[in-house]
């Protein structure tokens, strides 16, 4: 996205040269809180400005969003605007680069817990955009914090419809247990649980065990993992032990660690 001059040789606009000066300041935690005071509106300014900006001043605005949101007041965070989370859930789907979309996943996780902030989330596109990045994503680090935003976006009725609505929600989930690293294994066991809790419909049910996310269960109480994962998973599993403790589905050799 370049403008051409008068004499036709192109141009960088002023709002990215803008976002590059304003990152490579590296402005100190008092300067940004500054900023942030000063300019009431910048953070919606900011947003606008990427939304027009090439994918370098999107990278820019990424990082310096994530800057201003670790510094933000809590009435800041909560008076948050959807058009932000709607930016940033954009530029996650496009994959401008690693440190982007690493900004905005540390800018969600700052965020939603504030006010209607995961809702708002959730609303921009959110879980459905995190569970492809869950798909291919490979770095544990990635996975890790992709689903801790998930897990926060779980933490509400819309979130979880988007994630059952997703062919491979629940299945990617489950798959990253044991595979990642506790942290993943913990995250991903508490989306899990908040499914079991609040949308344990026969057919959700019925999907968790032919997608093999009940022996996924099973196999956490087997294996050498922390407590509070292995609470958990116990938690699930006597949730629906009716509908699934004796079922074909989950192999014997893993049944035999169902709880009692």
């Amino acid at each position: 996205m370049e403008e051409s001059s008068e004499d036709g040789v192109n141009s960088t606009r002023p709002t990215d040269e803008v976002l590059s000066i304003l990152y490579n300041l590296q402005l100190s935690e008092a300067g940004l809180q500054n900023l942030l005071g000063k300019n009431s509106d910048f953070v919606e300014c900011l947003t606008q400005f990427m939304q027009r900006g090439t994918y370098e001043s999107r990278a820019y605005g990424a990082l310096l969003l994530k800057s201003l949101m670790e510094v933000a007041d809590p009435m800041q965070l909560i008076g948050l605007k959807p058009q932000l989370f709607i930016e940033a859930i954009q530029i996650l789907q496009d994959q401008i680069s690693y440190q982007a979309s690493k900004a905005i996943l540390q800018l969600l996780i700052n965020v939603c817990p504030w006010g209607r902030n995961r809702v708002k989330a959730v609303e921009a596109g959110g879980v459905p955009i995190l569970i492809d990045l869950l798909l291919n994503s490979t770095e544990k680090r990635a996975c890790e914090m992709i689903l801790t935003v998930l897990e926060m976006m779980c933490g509400c009725a819309e979130g979880r419809a988007k994630l059952l609505g997703h062919a491979a929600g629940l299945a990617v989930v489950s798959k990253k247990i044991l595979r990642v690293s506790q942290v993943a294994s913990e995250r991903a066991v508490r989306i899990l649980l908040a499914v079991s809790k609040f949308c344990a419909t026969p057919s959700v049910l019925q999907e968790m065990l032919q997608l093999g996310v009940v022996s996924k269960l099973c196999l956490v109480l087997q294996v050498d993992c922390s407590s509070k994962i292995k609470e958990r998973a116990t938690e699930v599993l006597k949730l629906h032990a009716r509908a699934w403790k004796n079922s074909p589905c989950i192999p014997t050799n893993l049944l035999s660690s169902y709880p009692a």
